[in-house]
């Protein structure tokens, strides 16, 4: 069941079904809210509940305000794009050969063919992101696995619109976003551990925390970089 909970300024969507646990989520590019609670949990008890979480509401919200707005990419010459929270230009080659692309001193070349599009070359530039956070995690992943004593049985990588990362632990998958090749490498090593951690704890509680804070202690600071971040050009 679907329904709208007003709560001060705010207008919350709320879903209640055959869950366990409330779970609340401020979502970009506006901040609007949702809240997933069990079916037979009444209006007021999660009222109640969401008073108590006003203030957390509305910082989320101050966050995705305060994030650096990107115009759309063109796709040209001395473009700025990001690897790995560097800055290199573009440089476009247009040739008779599959898409491609190198990474050099100060310079990323994308090689398409003679009148490729904006939205193919961003195709192929996101497919080229999302094998760097593939090999990323090739090397980060059994390194974590053995420190924390899980072990995760899918990993995918994708684009996520509003996510930088999320896992399923009934099922021990766990996705990362493609753009996360575009950050600071410590920010998808902080993703990682982050949804490797929900395979000890689902919940964002306070033992979820503890377990942050024993393995990576300046989780907080990179969760605060990494926040600034547009997630995407979407």
């Amino acid at each position: 069941m679907v329904t709208q909970l007003r709560l001060a300024d705010l207008y919350i969507e709320v879903i209640q079904k055959n869950i366990k646990h409330v779970h609340l989520s401020v979502y970009p590019p506006d901040g609007h809210v949702r809240v997933s609670a069990p079916g037979h949990m009444p209006l007021e008890t999660l009222r109640a509940f969401l008073v108590t979480k006003l203030a957390w509401i509305h910082d989320e919200q101050r966050k995705f305000r305060a994030q650096e707005r990107h115009e759309l990419p063109l796709y040209i010459d001395r473009e700025s794009h990001y690897v790995w929270g560097e800055r290199y230009l573009l440089r476009v080659v247009e040739q008779d050969a599959p898409p491609s692309v190198e990474l050099g001193h100060g310079t990323l070349t994308l090689a398409v063919r003679p009148g490729s599009h904006a939205a193919k070359r961003d195709e192929v530039l996101a497919l080229w992101y999302r094998d760097r956070v593939r090999e990323a995690v090739g090397e980060l992943l059994p390194v974590w696995e053995r420190r924390i004593g899980v072990k995760a049985d899918k990993i995918f990588v994708q684009r996520m619109k509003t996510k930088w990362g999320s896992c399923n632990p009934k099922h021990r998958a766990i996705r990362l976003n493609t753009e996360l090749a575009k950050n600071p490498r410590k920010c998808l090593e902080y993703i990682l551990v982050h949804e490797l951690m929900h395979l000890c704890e689902p919940t964002h509680n306070t033992h979820f925390r503890d377990l942050m804070d024993r393995h990576m202690p300046t989780w907080r600071d990179i969760r605060e970089e990494l926040n600034r971040q547009p997630l995407s050009h979407e």
